[in-house]
């Protein structure tokens, strides 16, 4: 696969690249990779990441926060 180097984004629009990368949980690289996919569509083909989250779902920060405080010793 070709890799692709991108220079010069602007300060805001890469803070808020890292600023959903963080709240979801992903890479940079993930982040960018959905946002070309989106614009450009790839009509059918999933981002291969998504077929794992199907099968295995996935938890917001806050439901993973209430999970462990729900299992936690008191």
């Amino acid at each position: 696969m070709q890799q692709i180097t991108i220079r010069g984004i602007a300060p805001e629009i890469e803070q808020k690249i890292r600023r959903i990368a963080r709240s979801n949980r992903q890479s940079i690289n993930q982040v960018i990779k959905e946002i070309i996919h989106k614009e450009f569509g790839r009509q059918g083909v999933k981002p291969l990441a998504d077929s794992l989250k199907e099968l295995a779902g996935g938890w917001s920060r806050k439901d993973a926060s209430d999970f462990e405080l729900s299992i936690s010793f008191k």
